[in-house]
């Protein structure tokens, strides 16, 4: 397997750490701008937002740029957008900052995910899918922990510093390391969309907003959650957050092999029935530290294995249009999931996040089966990719 996917997933990591890391320094931002922690809060608010409008918007843009021009350039601009969070000394500059690195990152996962496909051949797609999103992984991996245990020492504007070197640093190996691949042809904003009429297509975005809400609406408040079932907090958290992570990388893993074996459909099947099954008995589950480490690390794994087999369908129903719309609904998702999860505490407490989401699965579980009754989509889950999927070819 070529070296090369492996530096994809590594710029994508640095995209994925700048997204995620903002959850390990919100104290620090808080107290040193002083504003309140949901303000701060907001900041991962304004990176999904600006993620899920730019993806599209910014795809069409840079649609007749040189893709490896175009991932030089995706880096360098979350690099500044987390150098103007380094050099922020209020809060609308940081919000502005997360923006921009928001609008980098937008720009490069959807190019990385479809130069890493054309690196391999289409039977081995998931896979290809996987190590970038794979890179991303690892950003929850150690974005969060990192945040957490460096903040205090560096400071957020510190750890915002070394992620502008992290992505500066990579964008000078990719430049370096990766061939020239030309641009597929020209799509305009319209076109772009124009897949969003098939029923189909609006089922798996569907799929992927729901999936993404009723992972994240319990994620992004594990860590009261824990304290309220099992007492937990400090050490003890930060450990059950790196095992949920290790559980997300090797799900990643297992879901693109699992994608090229079985096909999307039977793998999200299986993945799905998963995560009810954790999610509703989280409250039992994460009563004690052995059982919440369990859970979550399974958790993990089935949660980060959903994304190969997404991409892979969106793959086989319109190509490489789609994905920049499905990086959308991912950050569409992540941002609703903040905003619902918070709405549900308020209401009902925090012990009804994990029935919200093992309803919301459920749900997403029942439009997986639409398509499995869908006899086009099955005959296209083994056809080539499409033509803006070409291999990569090397000019230089």
């Amino acid at each position: 397997m070529s070296a090369r996917i492996y530096l994809l997933g590594a710029g994508a990591f640095a995209v994925g750490t700048s997204a995620y890391v903002v959850s390990g320094v919100l104290p620090d931002v808080s107290s040193e701008l002083h504003v309140s922690l949901t303000a701060a809060g907001q900041l991962a608010t304004a990176f999904s937002l600006a993620y899920a409008v730019g993806a599209p918007i910014l795809s069409t843009l840079t649609g007749r740029w040189e893709r490896r021009t175009l991932l030089i350039a995706a880096l360098v601009l979350a690099a500044l957008g987390n150098l103007i969070a380094t050099v922020a000394t209020n809060y609308p500059v940081l919000i502005v900052g997360r923006v921009v690195a928001a609008f980098g990152a937008a720009m490069y996962t959807p190019a990385a995910t479809l130069f890493a496909t054309g690196l391999l051949p289409p039977e081995e797609r998931g896979r290809a899918v996987a190590i970038v999103f794979g890179g991303l992984t690892f950003a929850l991996v150690l974005g969060v922990p990192t945040g957490s245990f460096l903040g205090p020492t560096l400071g957020y504007k510190g750890v915002f510093a070394l992620i502008t070197v992290v992505a500066v640093l990579v964008a000078i190996v990719e430049r370096a390391a990766l061939p020239r691949v030309d641009a597929p042809p020209q799509v305009g904003l319209r076109e772009r969309f124009a897949g969003v009429t098939d029923r189909r297509v609006q089922t798996v975005l569907a799929i992927t907003i729901l999936a993404v809400l009723a992972a994240l609406s319990v994620y992004i408040y594990i860590v009261p959650f824990l304290k309220e079932t099992a007492g937990l907090a400090g050490n003890a958290t930060s450990i059950l957050l790196l095992l949920y992570g290790v559980g997300g990388v090797l799900g990643n893993v297992i879901g693109g092999r699992a994608t090229d074996r079985f096909g999307s459909i039977r793998t999200l099947i299986v993945l799905l029935v998963g995560i009810i099954a954790v999610v509703a008995t989280l409250d039992l589950t994460a009563n004690s530290i052995g059982g919440a480490a369990a859970a979550l690390f399974v958790l993990g794994l089935f949660t980060w294995a959903f994304n190969p087999p997404i991409q892979n369908l969106l793959l086989e129903l319109g190509g490489g249009l789609l994905i920049s719309l499905n990086a959308s609904a991912i950050y569409l998702g992540a941002g609703l999931a903040a905003v619902v999860g918070g709405l549900v505490i308020d209401v009902a407490g925090l012990r009804f996040l994990p029935p919200l989401s093992a309803v919301l699965t459920l749900i997403v579980l029942g439009l997986v089966f639409t398509l499995r009754r869908d006899p086009e989509l099955e005959e296209i889950e083994h056809l080539e990719p499409e033509e803006d999927c070409v291999p990569v070819t090397a000019t230089d």
